[in-house]
């Protein structure tokens, strides 16, 4: 590990989406005029999953290997340090609209980048990419991203345990301490990681319901569905998943499939970054190396 670490910027970046005023919190290790330089690496966006944080990325600033290699990170609205004036409007569409705005304002509009994004972040990363001219997204790396509707295991709970409550308040705080009381009891790596840390990571409770119903909805109504978009996309693609999903009804489709490579990660379920982040680091490099050496 490098001893000497590249400064990374901690910056804030209010936009107006969809009328509602959002303010981001961003982190990123780019010269702002790298599109401009013969050499410069592109870039890696992050988007993570419902429940987590930028934070979730930020061991890539300790790896020798990515050094020299920008990258860009932020908390979606309503996470960490993100914020958000209507958490009703959270949809995945608005999402999108998010991610796009930051990397437009922060990267430029020209800009080609690989996209890397998580559970949910998988999700809108998939239709960000969708959305971007071709070439523009060099790679996309999706974690174990919503592909199909067994893919809502987890926002699909927010119909299968509706709360008796009358409130807004009281059936959202309903939810959630059950949500999290079964994935710490789930038998799945990370799981209890992840519960533990979810209500410091998600301050404003109210951005659950509209999120979770938005992922299903969205998972459920694709047109085409979700697998037959994210192989039509034009990018080198890696479907990054732990072992404990090995079953998977769509693996082998993709394993069949030119342009997409399937990482299984041994030690690892949902949450691959809490569990085993050296076999996650190690498939992301790889697959960033073999793009840019004309071997995808």
């Amino acid at each position: 590990m490098s001893t000497t670490l590249t400064p990374i910027t901690r910056e804030r970046l209010d936009l107006e989406i969809c009328r509602t005023k959002i303010s981001l919190s961003t982190v990123r290790r780019i010269d702002l005029d790298f599109h401009l330089h013969e050499r410069s690496l592109p870039p890696i966006v992050f988007l993570h999953g419902f429940g987590g944080t930028k934070e979730d990325y930020l061991d890539i600033q300790f790896q020798d290997r990515f050094n020299g290699r920008s990258f860009l990170a932020y908390d979606s609205p309503g996470h960490g340090e993100s914020t958000c004036d209507d958490p009703t409007r959270i949809s995945m569409s608005f999402l999108v609209d998010v991610a796009e705005a930051l990397i437009n304002a922060l990267l430029g509009s020209s800009a080609s980048f690989y996209l890397v994004g998580h559970s949910m972040g998988g999700l809108v990363s998939l239709l960000l990419a969708q959305k971007c001219r071709k070439g523009r997204v060099l790679g996309f790396v999706n974690i174990k991203g919503n592909l199909a509707p067994e893919d809502c295991f987890l926002s699909r709970q927010i119909y299968q345990y509706p709360s008796d409550s009358e409130t807004a308040d009281g059936a959202a705080k309903d939810f959630l301490e059950a949500f999290l009381d079964r994935a710490k009891r789930s038998g799945y790596y990370g799981d209890p990681i992840y519960a533990a840390g979810f209500l410091s990571k998600v301050p404003n409770i109210h951005i659950v319901r509209p999120t979770l119903t938005s992922m299903v909805s969205t998972t459920d109504n694709a047109t085409p569905g979700l697998l037959d978009q994210f192989l039509a996309l034009p990018c080198p693609k890696m479907y990054m998943y732990g072992e404990q999903f090995s079953s998977l009804s769509y693996l082998p489709k993709l394993e069949q499939e030119e342009g997409v490579e399937l990482a299984m990660i041994p030690h690892a379920g949902h949450f691959i970054m809490y569990t085993n982040p050296v076999g996650m680091w190690d498939r992301i490099y790889g697959f960033i190396q073999r793009i840019e050496n004309g071997r995808v």
